[in-house]
């Protein structure tokens, strides 16, 4: 008979005993870092009614942890701006806006696995939650990025700032908007805004340097009433529906382009139709055997801010809308593309922009890959402080990743979570660190 296997399996147990007690710290501390990510999914911040004030005070009970100073702004009443600072060594040196937004877009409960404000984990890690994507993640990972750097002893020289606004889902009118445009901000001396960017289904992080601005567009023909069955020459739907059929075509053209990769989404023109409204009313419906006199259908219309906008509004008056068809458009909304010298409202991708250099080596340095710089398809709060002339980059850290904002059963898995704080963690690091080479200080305007 041999020996007792049990003496020899002695030492390896207590190697595995004394590996799974010095790995529960980290364990732990991950375990921390979800539990607060989950608490702050589960606060209903949906439009058109957010839970503001529990998101609030959610934000400055993290602030207090931190020992960051922070401050709640309402420049509209019950819209409120939450602002977080981290002072640097050096306050005459440009400082760092990290800017996120509470508010999320409504769900259709019904059509979830998960309820999308339970921040359910399932088997595999994936946090399903409206909001995961778009963009809780990113306010949390600033937050998980400054507690890593606290704890490491780590001290800035560029005071770094972290903004939670609201209303970016419906404008951002009330927020970003207004925080941009307050003596707060100037005060501030903000040299560079990071804020939101998009999943990415591929090992690559996307980077956007501009996006696309919204402009609605109505158009309405009119033409006599007549029966049901009679075919008419110029009336108000036919002519419409000519409209609406050059318009399809042009924006398959466009997607044409999508599709075969000689250009990504942001840098083409888009057109969706967003209503269709005639017909005559009837206490059943509508009449069937009488043709409308009138008739409108509306398009959100996404434009790059290369894209040449005379030419797009002569199709519109000669083309789509034109009078001699009896027909006008309108726009219900109509987002700035150029600066007040009509230049492209877009952030430098290249040397000339020392952010944008020490965000892509930042991002190698955290293990991450980068792809080709973007024009954000959609619109976000970055356009803001475009506006004013500052550099403003999209970047949400999720890679390997399906797009799911706005959509049904949005989810972020939670490996992914934690690795894009520690991505932030290099850039917060990168960022509040950096002076001009050969200089002791630097202005804004120098940046």
């Amino acid at each position: 008979m041999g020996k007792p296997l049990s003496f020899n399996l002695l030492p390896l147990f207590f190697h595995c005993l004394l590996l799974l007690v010095s790995a529960s710290p980290i364990q732990d501390e991950q375990s921390n870092i979800i539990s607060r990510f989950q608490l702050y999914l589960q606060i209903n911040t949906s439009q058109p009614s957010p839970d503001y004030h529990k998101s609030t005070q959610f934000l400055l009970s993290q602030s207090l942890s931190l020992s960051l100073e922070s401050q709640v702004l309402e420049f509209v009443h019950r819209k409120p701006i939450v602002l977080l600072k981290w002072p640097g060594s050096d306050p005459s040196l440009p400082s760092i806006l990290l800017n996120s937004h509470t508010d999320v877009v409504p769900s259709e409960h019904s059509k979830w696995l998960h309820p999308p404000f339970g921040s359910h984990i399932d088997e595999q890690g994936n946090i399903f939650a409206r909001g995961s994507q778009d963009m809780k993640c990113v306010g949390m990972q600033y937050l998980e990025a400054v507690r890593k750097l606290k704890s490491s002893g780590f001290h800035p020289k560029r005071t770094l700032y972290i903004s939670f606004v609201p209303d970016e889902e419906i404008g951002g009118f009330a927020g970003a908007q207004k925080l941009a445009s307050s003596d707060v901000f100037k005060d501030m001396n903000v040299g560079i805004v990071l804020d939101e960017g998009l999943a990415s289904p591929n090992e690559n992080y996307r980077l956007f340097y501009g996006e696309r601005a919204a402009w609605m567009l109505v158009i309405k023909s009119s033409g006599a009433p007549g029966h049901g069955a009679k075919l008419y020459d110029n009336s108000a739907m036919e002519n419409l529906f000519m409209s609406i059929e050059s318009i399809r075509r042009f924006r398959a053209s466009q997607f044409d382009l999508v599709k075969a990769g000689v250009k990504a989404e942001g840098e083409v023109i888009s057109f969706n139709m967003a209503f269709l409204k005639s017909g005559t009313p009837s206490p059943t419906g509508f009449v069937m055997n009488l043709q409308p006199s009138e008739a409108e259908a509306g398009f959100d219309i996404r434009i790059p801010p290369m894209a040449n906008l005379e030419s797009l509004e002569k199709r519109i008056a000669e083309e789509w809308a034109p009078a001699s068809r009896n027909m006008t458009f309108e726009f219900r909304g109509k987002g700035i593309l150029h600066d007040d010298l009509g230049r492209p409202l877009v952030t430098a991708t290249d040397s000339s922009n020392p952010w944008w250099t020490l965000l892509e080596e930042a991002i190698k340095q955290a293990n991450g890959k980068i792809g080709k710089p973007e024009i954000f398809p959609a619109s976000t709060d970055a356009r803001s402080f475009r506006l004013l002339g500052l550099p403003a980059i999209g970047f949400s850290p999720m890679a390997n990743t399906p797009i799911l904002l706005h959509d049904h059963n949005e989810f972020l898995n939670q490996a992914e979570y934690l690795k894009g704080i520690d991505v932030y963690e290099s850039i917060i690091r990168a960022y509040t660190s950096y002076t001009s080479p050969g200089r002791h200080g630097d202005s804004r305007d120098e940046l």
